[in-house]
């Protein structure tokens, strides 16, 4: 089934994310996604996975409306990105490389970026914005370092800071960029049940990763990419084998079945009943 006729059935209203049949080319002529669809519900945890230069990072562009689609559309929450833009219903968690840790900036003002949209043109802070990031810097556990500067902090230390951001913008949408990239155990495991909390509170979350490893054990669904929307849909009946082949050009099959994702895989499969290729959504190929 083509992702296209099902994103139309089964998760129309309930879509948290919608993206259908997007196009995206650069100005240099390179054609970074070619019709890519998929749709993901409300209260949901979506892995977004693909070898580097697969297109995920234009993905996330595209959805945060840095980049425009040459084709197709993309609808966040039922509105046009525009509008959940000026909503602030959409949040983003960077990956450190984005990031200059020498700019000199205090933790708290860090967060305190999250609560711009809801500020009027000076960004003066108000008494409900600075309830809100201490809220955010409490709930990921940072309250103690909120005067530290940023580039002082540890690896999982800078990306809770960036999700108390999140947090304080109180986004329903909130886009993770490799979350779990330069983190400790401890921190990940923080970061895991901080989303399963959100996901309780009916936000929408997709989470770039490739940490394949650690899919299966807390996301909902999955979005397989390489140029274009490969599979997508629940992640027992998409995040198989077969599928992370196609995605990742046959090197998954090749690693050793005594791994830790195999080990992830095959506990999966057998709770399901077998790869159940049939229930995943197949995206389209062609332009």
């Amino acid at each position: 089934m083509t992702a296209g006729s099902e994103t139309t059935s089964d998760q129309g209203a309930s879509a948290g994310i919608r993206v259908e049949d997007v196009t995206v080319t650069y100005r240099n002529g390179h054609t970074a996604l070619s019709g890519a669809s998929f749709a993901i519900p409300v209260g949901t945890i979506t892995a977004l996975v693909g070898v580097n230069g697969a297109g995920k990072s234009t993905m996330f562009k595209a959805i945060m409306g840095f980049v425009r689609p040459a084709r197709g559309e993309i609808s966040v929450l039922g509105r046009s990105v525009a509008k959940a833009l000026r909503q602030n219903l959409i949040a983003y968690v960077p990956q450190a490389e984005e990031v200059d840790w020498n700019f000199p900036v205090l933790v708290e003002d860090v967060v305190m970026m999250g609560r711009y949209g809801h500020m009027g043109g000076l960004r003066i802070p108000r008494r409900a914005d600075r309830e809100a990031v201490g809220a955010a810097l409490e709930r990921v556990g940072m309250s103690e370092l909120r005067k530290r500067q940023i580039g002082e902090l540890s690896g999982g230390q800078r990306k809770r800071v960036f999700l108390a951001r999140a947090l304080a913008q109180d986004s329903r949408v909130i886009l993770l960029d490799e979350p779990f990239s330069g983190v400790d155990v401890k921190t990940e495991e923080r970061i895991v049940t901080l989303l399963a909390e959100l996901r309780g509170e009916g936000r929408v979350m997709l989470v770039s990763t490739h940490d394949l490893a650690s899919v299966p054990t807390f996301c909902d669904h999955v979005v397989l990419v390489k140029g274009t929307v490969l599979a997508y849909g629940p992640t027992d009946v998409t995040f198989t084998k077969e599928n992370l082949d196609r995605a990742f050009g046959g090197v998954v099959g090749r690693r050793s079945p005594d791994g830790p994702f195999f080990g992830a895989l095959a506990g999966m499969e057998e709770r399901s009943g077998g790869p159940a290729l049939d229930g995943a959504r197949l995206g389209r190929t062609e332009n």
